[in-house]
């Protein structure tokens, strides 16, 4: 198990560690390349990821390339966007323009995509710099990171535990160095559980914020796109590239007129913040509950009014797991049948699942979902900011759906915190908040009502500033 190590950007920190913030900055002065960075994540990937195996796919000609095309860009003092020569790892069920998209199936086509997702492209147009793919349970199906392709995803903070899924590999390359930047998509929470497992920051923004092409059908408009970063201030400057409509999106938003990054530091004093140990439903292990309600306080110190919430939208696992199964069922059919022995068998056994329900039983999920959304948003009259426990439990062994030895077999057994706020489209962020008796880290969850991502950010950023994100030792020789 690692020990932790000083915040990001103290002067100890090693180019491996250093934010995207402070990386242009550092282009802007001259006293750092973009080759530079890109050689200090690549060595990083090359070392570690043996061990975490949370890296499917690396470029490094391509990526080399990208990072002295924006060397000369510096150099000539025309950088062309905000992240320009930043390094940035991209999950593997986003298209990259030449990369193959694979999802974790051995059923995938291992075939170059011919253009960028639309999240990527403006990435690419803001000048980043694309290190490789980082790995997801088959089809992200699931809240761990491990499938049939390339084998299980290990949490640096511990190797023999997982990171959560299903941007399990984003979350792990973060801490393990391998870059400042990384997407992730949440259908369920699969940003903000390996977030929370594993020590890094991530929002699900408000769905439709970040446009999404291919579009999942299957997934529908539960799955949003977002950052995943070691700090709050990168995670604001990625939203703001990232966050832009595109017209392959028809569920996408209009561009929205907020900067992410206005006013993060203006703190929290006089917000109303309501606080749920457990939504009403769920439980919490001890050593989670007590670490969260220590950084609750927090929030009182800096000024804000913070009473116990009484969150009343009842345990909603059915109605996630109806939408979900229903849509591995969807999944599985698009599969030639002589594949399916190649797929994840908890993913067959939900899309068996799946295929029980009757149309009804899909209408009831939908009115469920409703009712969850009005009840939330309702509880947004009352309090500008919702904050619980990200997850109920810390990092449990590698390879495992459920904790070994506790009454769970799925992995909708144990997270139960996390897909409310996919049910009803709000901005939700996990970010570090201390760690459980084990020595892994656990997560508090700052929930905003719809659009209100900048608030969320700006609260997350005031306890960053209270209680700077550590990262494990292990990876910053």
């Amino acid at each position: 198990m690692s020990t932790t190590s000083q915040p990001n950007d103290t002067p100890s920190d090693n180019i491996s560690y250093l934010s995207a913030t402070n990386l242009v900055a550092r282009y802007s002065q001259g006293d750092l390349s973009p080759v530079d960075a890109t050689r200090a994540a690549l060595d990083q990937i090359d070392r570690h990821n043996p061990t975490l195996n949370c890296i499917c796919f690396v470029d490094h000609d391509s990526a080399l390339a990208q990072a002295r095309a924006s060397e000369q860009r510096w150099h000539d003092g025309q950088p062309i966007g905000l992240l320009d020569g930043v390094p940035v790892t991209i999950k593997d069920l986003a298209d990259v323009q030449g990369w193959p998209t694979r999802r974790g199936s051995k059923t995938s086509a291992d075939t170059p995509a011919d253009a960028d997702a639309p999240a990527i492209a403006r990435l690419r147009e803001h000048g980043a710099v694309f290190l490789g793919k980082t790995t997801t349970p088959e089809f992200g199906w699931k809240g761990i990171t491990d499938n049939p392709l390339t084998g299980i995803t290990r949490n640096p903070w511990d190797p023999q535990r997982t990171t959560g899924g299903s941007s399990g590999g984003a979350a792990a390359a973060l801490a393990a160095g391998m870059g400042p930047l990384a997407t992730g998509s949440d259908g369920a929470g699969s940003i903000r559980i390996p977030s929370a497992f594993s020590g890094v920051f991530g929002i699900k923004p408000t769905y439709g914020l970040v446009a999404n092409y291919p579009f999942a059908p299957h997934i529908g408009n539960l799955a949003h796109l977002g950052p995943m970063t070691r700090t709050v201030a990168d995670a604001a400057l990625m939203l703001q590239v990232i966050a832009q409509p595109d017209p392959r999106d028809w569920t996408d938003i209009p561009q929205q007129p907020t900067d992410f990054r206005a006013g993060l530091d203006t703190g929290v004093a006089g917000l109303r913040i309501g606080f749920s140990p457990d939504l009403g439903y769920a439980t919490v292990d001890d050593d989670v509950a007590r670490v969260v309600r220590e950084a609750v306080t927090v929030f009182e110190q800096l000024g804000a009014h913070v009473e116990d919430a009484n969150v009343d939208i009842g345990d909603r696992r059915t109605t996630i797991e109806v939408l979900w199964a229903a849509a591995d069922a969807w999944l599985l059919q698009q599969i030639p049948a002589d594949r399916h022995d190649d797929i994840d068998p908890g993913l067959r056994a939900m899309a068996e699942q799946g295929r029980g329900y009757t149309s009804n039983d899909y209408i009831d999920a939908l009115a469920a979902r409703s009712d969850v959304a009005h009840r939330l948003g309702m509880l947004h009259e009352r309090y500008d900011l919702l904050v619980t426990p990200q997850m109920p439990l810390t990092a449990f062994e590698a390879g495992h759906n459920a904790p070994p030895g506790r009454d769970m077999d799925h992995w909708l057994d144990w997270n139960t915190l996390t897909y409310p706020f996919n049910l009803s489209h709000q901005p939700a962020a996990s970010i570090p908040c201390g760690f459980g008796d084990n020595g892994m880290p656990v997560g508090l969850q700052v929930v905003g009502p719809r659009f209100a991502d900048a608030l969320v950010l700006r609260a997350c950023r005031a306890y960053e500033q209270a209680h700077p994100i550590p990262m494990p030792d292990a990876y910053r020789a």
